[in-house]
């Protein structure tokens, strides 16, 4: 079964930047859309990013959520079954736990990454 494995998340001042990754091991992200998802503390999950898993870069984004709109960019590698989000001029409200997913989900969801904004 496939097993999804988020990192790179930390704790990070306002402004600053992280990139994440996600592995799937055993699956291949191509002829999926895949989905960054969001879960800010006491609120639920929730998908701020999906793009087409065919395409290398941001031009395949489908959807971007308007909080993360001009600072959030997608990146696949599918010959190394990786998902990519890089994350620049973060903000304290981008705090959560962040993880990835087809779209619509169909993989068991991994632990997650977590990201801490704060001065």
């Amino acid at each position: 079964e496939p097993h999804l494995v988020e990192s790179g998340g930390g704790f990070v001042q306002p402004g600053g930047s992280l990139r994440l990754s996600c592995v799937a091991s055993g699956f291949t992200w191509t002829h999926y859309y895949v989905g960054w998802f969001r879960q800010a503390p006491g609120k639920e999950r929730e998908g701020i990013l999906c793009f087409n898993g065919d395409r290398s870069s941001s031009d395949g984004v489908t959807y971007i959520a308007d909080s993360v709109k001009g600072r959030f960019t997608v990146s696949v590698d599918n010959a190394n079954h990786m998902v990519y989000l890089q994350m620049n001029n973060l903000k304290p409200e981008d705090t959560g736990v962040y993880s990835c997913n087809t779209r619509p989900t169909s993989l068991p969801w991994g632990r997650g990454t977590q990201v801490t904004v704060s001065s």
